[in-house]
C-alpha cells in the first residue's frame, strides 16, 4: 500500500479533538463550517477512529460531492477507493467487505433505513450540507432521531452545514452542542448591476466576462484564475456555451459545463485543478458548485442570482420546476467561491436593492413539494407519521392533499 500523502492543513483540523470529545460525550452534534474548512473530508475519518469495529455513513446531497469526497479521503489515507472508504449511489457503488466509511446519496440512506430500521453496525451517521434541506434529508433526519430515541440510543447523529440556522437544528437534536469553524477565505470584491438588464441571460454573462477580463490588468491579484458562472439549469448553460464560443476561441478559454445530469467523468473534468499549460477555464455551473464541491483555482464568479427550484402546484397536483431568485445565504456562498485561494471578484447580474430584498434562507422542500412519495414511503414501512418529528413539520393541508392523492 502506498504511503499516505502529506495532508494540507485545513481550518477544521484544529477543531477535530473538540469534535471527537463532543461525539464521545453527546449523542448528537452540529458542525457549522464555511466551504473550504475541510469538514466533508476530515470529520468522517476522525469519527471512524472512534470505533474500530463500526461503520460511519456520510450523507451527501449530490452524486458528484459523494464521489469526489470519498475519493479524496481514500487518497489521503493512501488507499484505493473501495477499501476502508467507499461510495454508494444509485446504480453505482464502489465498496467492499472492508469498507467502514461510506459516502452515500440521500436515496441510498433512506433505502438502508427502510431495509434495516436498526442500522446494524452503523455507529454514526453524518448529514453533510444539510442546509440544502432536501425532502429526503429531512425524512432521514426524522427517522434517525426516532431510532436514536428508541432502539439505538448509542447511535451518533452529526449534522454539518455551511449556512444554516444551527440553533434550530441543535434544539431539535435535544439541545446538542455546536462546533463552528470559519474556514479559509480571502476578500472578494462585489459588483452589482446599476439597473436590471433587458438583455438575455447568456448575453449578460458574455458582457460580464468581457468586462472581467478587460479590467484584470488593473487588478493583478485576481488575474489569471478560472471563472465560475452560476446559472439556473442545463438549458441556460447550453445557451451560454453557444454565446461564449467565439469569445473563448479568441481568448484561448476552455468553457466547461457542470450540472447534475452530466456523466460523472465530465463533472470531474470541470472541477479538476487546471494543469500547467492548460487553457484558462470558464465553468458554467448550476448550484451544484455552491457548497457541495470545491473547485480550486477559481478567482472570479459571475452570479446570475437565479436557480431552478422544484415545487408543487396544489391546484393541479403536478410537480413544478421554476426559475427563481436565490436567497441571500446562497448568494454569499456563490461569491465566496472566488476567495478560496486568493482575493477574488464576484459580478452579480442583479442590483444591490434586489439582493437586499431577498429572504435570508430558502424555504425547505418539505414546505413546498408534494408529500405523496414521503407518505407512501412511510406506509410501505408501516410507520405512522405521528411517530416522527420533523425539523420543520409538514403543513397539515399538504399532508391531507398527499394522503388523498
Amino acid at each position: 500500500m502506498p504511503a499516505p500523502p502529506s495532508l494540507t492543513t485545513l481550518p477544521i483540523d484544529a477543531l477535530l479533538p473538540e469534535i471527537a470529545d463532543s461525539v464521545r460525550a453527546h449523542r448528537s452534534l452540529v458542525i457549522e463550517a464555511a466551504p473550504g474548512a475541510g469538514k466533508t473530508t476530515r470529520v468522517p475519518p476522525e469519527l471512524l477512529a472512534l470505533w474500530p469495529d463500526g461503520e460511519v455513513v456520510v450523507l451527501e446531497p449530490r452524486r458528484l460531492a459523494a464521489h469526489l469526497s470519498a475519493a479524496r479521503v481514500a487518497e489521503e489515507r493512501g488507499e484505493p477507493l473501495g477499501g476502508t472508504v467507499g461510495v454508494q449511489m444509485r446504480f453505482d457503488s464502489v465498496c467492499s467487505d472492508r469498507t467502514r466509511l461510506r459516502y452515500v446519496t440521500e436515496g441510498v440512506l433512506l433505502r438502508q433505513l427502510l431495509a434495516d430500521p436498526l442500522l446494524r453496525g452503523v455507529r454514526a451517521v453524518v448529514l453533510d450540507e444539510f442546509h440544502e434541506r432536501h425532502l429526503q434529508a429531512d425524512l432521514a433526519l426524522a427517522l434517525l432521531r426516532r431510532l436514536q430515541a428508541t432502539a439505538r440510543p448509542e447511535l451518533r447523529i452529526i449534522v454539518m452545514s455551511a449556512t444554516l440556522a444551527t440553533a434550530q437544528v441543535a434544539a431539535f437534536l435535544d439541545d446538542c452542542p455546536t462546533v463552528r469553524s470559519q474556514g479559509r477565505s480571502h476578500e472578494v470584491s462585489l459588483q452589482y448591476l446599476p439597473q436590471p438588464s433587458p438583455e438575455p441571460l447568456s448575453k449578460q454573462v458574455r458582457q460580464a466576462l468581457r468586462e472581467l477580463l478587460r479590467t484584470e490588468a488593473s487588478d493583478p491579484a485576481t488575474a489569471g484564475g478560472d471563472v465560475l458562472v452560476f446559472l439556473p439549469g442545463g438549458a441556460e448553460i447550453r445557451r451560454c456555451q453557444e454565446d461564449l464560443a467565439e469569445l473563448a476561441t479568441q481568448l484561448g478559454l476552455s468553457v466547461l459545463p457542470l450540472h447534475g445530469d452530466l456523466p460523472l467523468t465530465e463533472q470531474r473534468r470541470a472541477v479538476a485543478p487546471r494543469a500547467a499549460g492548460e487553457r484558462r477555464k470558464v465553468i458554467l455551473s448550476t448550484n451544484v458548485a455552491e457548497t457541495s464541491v470545491t473547485i480550486d483555482g477559481v478567482t472570479a464568479v459571475i452570479d446570475s442570482g437565479l436557480s431552478r427550484v422544484a415545487g408543487h402546484a396544489h391546484w393541479s397536483g403536478l410537480p413544478t420546476l421554476r426559475v427563481q431568485p436565490i436567497c441571500r445565504a446562497a448568494a454569499a456562498q456563490r461569491a465566496g467561491r472566488a476567495g478560496r485561494t486568493r482575493p477574488g471578484r464576484c459580478i452579480r447580474l442583479y442590483t444591490r436593492h434586489d439582493h437586499d430584498l431577498r429572504p435570508e434562507f430558502e424555504l425547505p422542500e418539505i414546505r413546498r413539494l408534494d408529500l405523496a412519495e414521503l407518505l407512501l414511503t412511510l406506509h410501505a414501512a408501516e410507520l405512522p407519521l405521528a411517530e416522527l418529528k420533523f425539523l420543520d413539520p409538514p403543513l397539515p393541508a399538504a399532508l391531507e392533499a398527499a394522503e388523498q392523492l
